[in-house]
């Protein structure tokens, strides 16, 4: 699923939550069109809902590395290392992550993940 489609569904939600008015069951869907986000090397999941993290990453990851991104932050938040364990099991498993590691104290420490990519040798 694109970045795009996850993020125009996440913020469909998120409307509904904030105006209990609307229904789910509403047949009018006001984001016809797709939100265009701007990736750069730095991703915040703290406006992501957990259920949503796992596919939000891998997307982020593959659009990264696409775009040529050596290094990427990740912060997923301290808390009790729920997320932060989720994405580092992403992180394992994504061939084209060469190590990844804590952030430094000044970039988030914990809270926050930096992953060192591939870089395509074409």
């Amino acid at each position: 699923m694109k970045l795009r489609a996850l993020i125009r569904r996440l913020w469909s939600t998120r409307d509904i939550e904030r105006d209990p008015e609307r229904s789910l069951g509403n047949d009018e869907d006001p984001y016809t069109e797709p939100v265009e986000l701007q990736i750069s090397d730095v991703i915040d999941l703290h406006a992501i809902p957990p259920h949503q993290v796992k596919a939000v990453v891998n997307e982020y990851l593959y659009e990264s590395h696409r775009r040529g991104y050596r290094y990427v932050r990740i912060i997923h938040g301290k808390g009790i290392g729920v997320q932060r364990e989720i994405v580092r099991s992403i992180l394992e498993r994504t061939s084209f992550v060469t190590c990844y590691a804590d952030a430094p104290p000044e970039a988030g420490g914990l809270g926050a993940t930096l992953a060192t990519l591939e870089t395509d040798r074409s």
